[in-house]
């Protein structure tokens, strides 16, 4: 084999990863790489060119970020009342309802990393709040769901001791980190709003619980 030509286990010591994530990446395109046969080889020049273009700016990779505009990543349909009373089956819900949108491809890997993370580190930020969150290869575009539950959900770990009653997911793509961020911060800022948590919390429909987060 050539010198230039690189097999998996090549590839992997060199960028210090797993040789099952050089097959992944190599599966899904997003590394230079080429079949010959069944087995995957790649040039050295590549890969150096890759990880050059990765290390100089992850930022030039991302698209620009466009301001958060609720009515563009959320729908009616992905408002859910929640029924049920532990942290991580009102989770599942939510993540299960949030999986009907078109953005996002994997149903399990999103419940998976909706779990993962909060098991990870709580996301209750206070106020009867909680922003479950997650980036996954399998999301093709930033989107959300929200839930609303009339009473105390067990599981949480607030740090401010007041039971979690609302719940906004958001699931982005790898890429979108400063978007996400973005999202993240409008919806801990604008929940801030006593009036407006109450007025969520006493919606009578999925409807009025959308108009009253669209509002700019």
């Amino acid at each position: 084999m050539s010198d230039d030509i690189l097999t998996i286990e090549e590839v992997a010591n060199y960028l210090r990863v797993s040789e099952r994530t050089v097959y992944d990446w190599a599966q899904k395109g997003e590394i230079p790489s080429g079949k010959i046969g069944t087995v995957w080889r790649f040039k050295r020049s590549e890969i150096e060119s890759w990880v050059n273009e990765r290390l100089s700016s992850n930022t030039k990779r991302e698209e620009p970020t466009p301001p958060v505009r609720v009515r563009n990543i959320l729908s009616p349909d992905r408002i859910v009342f929640v029924t049920h009373m532990t942290r991580h089956d009102a989770l599942v819900a939510l993540a299960t309802r949030l999986a009907t949108a078109p953005q996002i491809k994997n149903e399990k890997e999103l419940i998976d990393g909706i779990l993962r993370r909060e098991e990870l580190m709580s996301t209750a930020v206070g106020r009867g709040i909680a922003i479950p969150h997650v980036r996954l290869s399998s999301v093709t575009d930033l989107v959300m769901a929200v839930g609303i539950c009339g009473h105390d959900i067990i599981g949480f770990q607030p740090v401010d001791d007041i039971p979690v009653r609302l719940l906004i997911m958001i699931a982005a793509a790898h890429n979108q980190h400063t978007y996400y961020l973005q999202t993240l911060s409008y919806f801990s800022a604008k929940l801030k709003d006593k009036a407006l948590r109450d007025a969520l919390l006493s919606a009578k429909s999925e409807m009025d619980a959308f108009e009253l987060l669209a509002q700019e």
